[in-house]
């Protein structure tokens, strides 16, 4: 997303310099002899514009300061300035309130060409006009930060989370701010969305509502060659594509214990089901379907139930819909057919006949929701156990970004100078 307010002020005098500059002058920007200074009509647009330190001399700006422009013996002011590197990548940045210097908010990439428009306005309201070019030198980085999109390509359902894997921790709000911004999530439709960190390593990626079914998710990273923090820089990132199929929702009710699917909109089928009994209560919330798998043994121990004790187990289950990593599925329970719709008798999981159970299982996919009401278990937990997201409201998963309120209206003060946001 991209912000960009211009100011329009009372100029002041005509002649003068420009100076674009890397903050520190032996690392300055520097230009090559194809440089647009010698352009006829750039002068014209902008008397004596310059950039400092060394031009044409092969000298190429610090990637660890932030991009300068300046206005010295200039009595006008500069209105506009825009700094894009070759893969349309645009610096973030703010004018001061007098419109004498523009300075970058957000890192510069290294190895990269940039190209910087700088608007200006004279006294008597002439508008001047100045396109700069600089390249930015090799990043001395150590270490490069890399970015693990998920799931897989392929088609999931409405509910499926993106999910960003760093290979190193990222703590530092400021950090987690440049890292957020350089990951782009583009839907067709478009939606509202946004990334929620879940530690130091991880970032979930949500709409505000379910995915719009048949839609298309791309996701990529700009991160490549950015400066993250001290001595970290991002690296390449492979790119996701997701299609999302139809909006299949299964609604189990615990106290009626019945399943009702629906598929974009409709109730397509009601199912008996029996859910936990006390004890072992199923949780209550929106759970994503994780994984299918025809069959799985499970077995008593694996929640902490001994071995040889009244409620131990060990049976062949078959169509398990996976909900959880700790081990809830929706499957196939023909030994508690009997209970089916009248009472809850499982160890958390929904278990119904061997019939639905099938069919549950061949029209649902990954990402398809599935949420229990009326349950005495505890709430679906929002992360580490599968895809609990959707049990965040809006606000709260907002609140897990490192750019909440970074695209907020300008205010008063903000109109009066140019402070472009990073796309």
């Amino acid at each position: 997303m991209s912000h960009h307010t211009t100011a329009r002020t009372r100029p002041r005098t005509a002649a003068g310099v420009l100076l674009v500059s890397a903050l520190a002058a032996t690392t300055a920007a520097c230009g090559s002899p194809e440089q647009p200074l010698a352009a006829p009509e750039a002068h014209q647009a902008a008397n004596g514009i310059a950039l400092k330190g060394p031009i044409g001399d092969g000298r190429k700006a610090d990637p660890d300061k932030p991009l300068e422009v300046t206005a010295e013996a200039f009595d006008g002011r500069i209105t506009d300035v825009t700094a894009v590197d070759a893969t349309g990548r645009h610096l973030a940045g703010e004018l001061s309130a007098d419109g004498r210097r523009w300075h970058s908010t957000t890192p510069l990439a290294g190895n990269a060409r940039y190209t910087v428009r700088v608007s200006t306005v004279d006294e008597k309201g002439a508008p001047g006009r100045k396109v700069l070019n600089f390249s930015t030198g090799k990043p001395t980085a150590r270490h490069v930060l890399g970015v693990t999109f998920g799931p897989k390509s392929g088609t999931y359902g409405v509910g499926q989370p993106v999910t960003a894997e760093l290979n190193r921790p990222v703590r530092s709000p400021a950090q987690r701010a440049v890292v957020e911004r350089a990951l782009r999530v583009e839907s067709t439709p478009a939606v509202a969305g946004s990334w929620h960190w879940v530690d130091d390593k991880e970032l979930h990626f949500r709409p505000k509502e379910y995915w719009p079914a048949h839609a298309t998710v791309r996701v990529r990273s700009n991160l490549e060659g950015i400066k993250v923090g001290d001595r970290i820089w991002g690296g390449r990132t492979e790119p996701l594509e997701l299609t999302i199929g139809d909006k299949v929702v299964a609604l189990t009710d615990a106290g009626s214990h019945r399943m009702t699917v629906h598929k974009n909109g409709k109730a397509i089928k009601t199912l008996p089901v029996t859910t936990g009994k006390p004890g072992f209560d199923t949780r209550n919330g929106v759970k994503v379907v994780l994984a299918k798998e025809r069959f799985v043994r499970m077995r008593g121990t694996s929640i902490g139930i001994a071995e040889g004790s009244a409620e131990s187990y060990d049976l062949p289950v078959h169509f398990a819909t996976r909900v959880t990593w700790s081990g809830e599925y929706v499957h196939a329970a023909p030994w508690s057919v009997g209970s089916q719709g009248v009472d809850n008798v499982s160890h958390g999981c929904t278990g119904m006949s061997t019939e639905n159970a099938e069919w549950f299982f061949e029209n649902v996919r990954e990402g398809d929701v599935v949420e229990v009401v009326n349950s005495a278990g505890d709430m679906m937990e929002p992360f580490g156990n599968g895809f609990g997201d959707w049990n965040l409201d809006w606000e709260k998963w907002r609140a897990g970004s490192a750019l909440t309120g970074d695209a907020e209206a300008p205010t008063a003060a903000d109109r009066a100078r140019l402070a472009p946001q990073s796309l």
